[in-house]
């Protein structure tokens, strides 16, 4: 991919931060099922701070991933909603999911593994 499209590793590295991010991951899924307000994102979502929130969404935003429509009513309302690029993305996402379920015992026994290998070893621990 490098030699072809200069810059396109770089690129697409920046594109998987942002969709490798836990808060846009989770996110994403929940927009999955439909439109939803902003209160009512971070509640489901449970954990995330008003802040993080609000981040996540100008950046899934700004990727063009979700929508955000505001409405002119009294107080203002906002909803958010995956555009079709974000629905794109959406069985990848739950694809990675199910090999993540499917491999959890997997990746908790070679944890374990490396941490006893770790303790046994401490010199090794810091990739030296």
């Amino acid at each position: 991919m490098g030699t072809e499209y200069p810059g396109a590793c770089q690129r697409a590295g920046a594109v998987l931060v942002r969709i490798g991010d836990k808060w846009s991951v989770l996110i994403l899924m929940r927009l999955a099922t439909g439109r939803m307000r902003y209160n009512e994102l971070k509640r489901q979502l449970g954990g995330i701070s008003q802040r993080m929130l609000t981040l996540t969404l100008r950046g899934l935003e700004r990727d063009g991933l979700v929508a955000r429509t505001v409405y002119g009513t009294v107080p203002p309302r906002v909803d958010y909603a995956l555009t079709s690029l974000g629905h794109s993305l959406r069985r990848p996402l739950e694809e990675l999911g199910l090999w993540a379920v499917a491999h959890l015992s997997d990746i908790e026994q070679a944890r374990h593994e490396f941490d006893l290998r770790s303790h046994a070893n401490p010199e090794c621990a810091g990739g030296g």
